[in-house]
């Protein structure tokens, strides 16, 4: 099996270099994240923080990291259930049911996104539930991830609104990425006005097909899941308008794959910024925080965003993050771990 987001969490926690030892767990009182989040956030490139790793950093980096493990934990992967492929619990006691108590506190759920996908994909992307069971859920799509945002707590923690979104992986091995579509793709649908100057930018076909792919048959993606997290993307940035905000990509394995074209398609399309003009504030930071991530695009598609911030937190020995071999390329700065070293 591929390590989950919980086995790097459990490695950065163990972090030698910091001198907090195994039992060491973040203290939000003795943070000064707050006043130092836009840095934590990449707009330096994380200079002169991963090594050694600032310890705000890595306290942000557990935060994400439990959201995005959040999508493995309350996903129904039991395909004898007429709900497989579906979340466990509700949008209000996704986090608590996880226990993920401290984000709990710290962010609230807004949506569920969901996706299919226009070209054929392994039960390890798109999980079913078994053909004899006639009172199945869906038969085209699955729960994929979540919206959430900043509680009035969280916000005072965090030293702003931030707006998560947290896209769900794979649930098995390396087979998923042998058996996916990986041939090349325009990158246009993500690319915006940007697409003009970057006609050779290419993505990976697999990964674009299940951010962008609709399906009419099913009522779960009469939109796709790009658009499900546009329009609440939309709506959250209007309902805090008035306030400092921030967005916030999560994933691990095709989770990470699908946070970087997210990320991507949200500023280049100025998603980060009220619609019509309405503030004058300008577009918020966006950062794709991501764990295991293969690659997404080729070189053109790195050039069209040089300036993309993610962070890749990458651990020794794991394959899904040089794959697909050919062609393709790292977009984000990269955290290794080494989970086959963690105390």
């Amino acid at each position: 099996m591929v390590p989950l987001v919980s086995s790097l969490l459990l490695c950065l926690l163990q972090v030698p270099s910091l001198g907090l030892g195994a039992a060491a767990a973040p203290s939000p009182g003795r943070s000064t994240a707050a006043a130092r989040w836009r840095e934590l956030h990449g707009n330096r490139s994380w200079n002169g923080l991963l090594d050694p790793l600032d310890i705000d950093l890595r306290r942000s980096i557990i935060s994400y990291g439990e959201l995005a493990q959040a999508t493995y934990d309350g996903f129904n992967r039991e395909r004898r259930s007429p709900h497989a492929g579906a979340c466990l619990y509700g949008r209000s006691d996704l986090l608590p049911g996880v226990g993920v108590a401290a984000a709990g506190r710290r962010y609230a759920v807004t949506k569920f996104v969901y996706a299919t996908s226009a070209v054929p994909a392994p039960e390890s992307v798109l999980l079913l539930p078994l053909p004899e069971l006639r009172d199945a859920w869906c038969r085209e799509s699955n729960w994929i991830g979540y919206v959430a945002v900043a509680t009035d707590e969280g916000a005072a923690e965090l030293g702003r609104r931030d707006v998560v979104v947290a896209w769900r992986g794979t649930l098995t091995d390396l087979e998923w990425a042998n058996d996916f579509a990986f041939a090349p793709a325009s990158a246009a649908p993500v690319l915006g006005a940007a697409a003009a100057a970057h006609p050779l930018a290419l993505v990976h076909r697999g990964f674009l097909s299940v951010y962008t792919s609709s399906n009419a048959n099913s009522k779960y993606n009469k939109a796709s899941a790009r658009d499900q997290v546009f329009e609440e993307v939309r709506r959250l940035m209007e309902v805090y308008k008035h306030e400092v905000t921030s967005i916030t990509i999560t994933g691990h394995s095709l989770g990470a794959a699908l946070s970087i074209l997210n990320a991507v398609d949200i500023v280049a399309n100025g998603l980060n910024a009220p619609a019509g003009g309405s503030s004058t504030k300008p577009p918020c930071p966006v950062t794709a925080v991501v764990f295991g991530c293969p690659h997404v695009g080729d070189r053109f598609f790195r050039a069209a965003f040089r300036d993309l911030r993610a962070l890749h937190v990458k651990n020794a020995g794991d394959l899904v993050p040089v794959v697909p071999p050919l062609a393709y390329v790292d977009v984000a700065v990269v955290l290794p771990v080494d989970t086959r070293r963690s105390p």
